[in-house]
């Protein structure tokens, strides 16, 4: 298996283990089991836990941003009806089986304090999250705001 299947194979597993049962509950064992790879590999491509999480972290907030404004991109095409899309979004995200709530604040919740790599990944995406709306909301009309204008997340 090459390093780029091997890596994804395994940030999926994560992705499904931690954010199902939460990160502490998870242990590197169970991922490297899930994703079908030597417990060799899952270090030499992730060397620490800690490592792992931020990865998955970041790939999940480039996902979910993306998932997002490409629905607001699909279904919406005046400023108010872009705003108005992200509440459908998030609606149908919400009803999702599995939905156990924002992977950023549940991985804060549980690590913040003691992993910087986990705070400022949750920070990273808070701050992407805002811009974006504000980007909606300007171009809809809102009041001037901090934050860039325009229509996608920074993926």
């Amino acid at each position: 298996m090459d390093t780029d299947a091997a890596r994804t194979r395994i940030l999926d597993a994560a992705e499904e283990l931690f954010y199902g049962q939460g990160i502490q509950a998870v242990g590197m064992d169970a991922v490297r089991t899930d994703a079908g790879v030597t417990l060799r590999r899952l270090y030499q491509l992730f060397p620490s836990k800690g490592d792992l999480v931020e990865a998955y972290l970041d790939r999940r907030d480039r996902r979910w941003l993306s998932a997002l404004a490409d629905h607001v991109d699909a279904t919406a095409d005046t400023p108010a009806a872009r705003v108005l899309a992200v509440f459908d979004w998030l609606a149908d995200w919400f009803a999702q089986p599995g939905f156990r709530g924002c992977a950023f604040v549940n991985s804060y919740g549980e690590l913040g304090a003691t992993a910087p790599g986990v705070a400022d990944a949750a920070r990273r995406h808070k701050e992407a999250l805002r811009d974006y709306l504000t980007g909606l909301a300007t171009d809809a009309g809102a009041p001037a705001a901090t934050g860039r204008a325009g229509g996608r997340p920074p993926v």
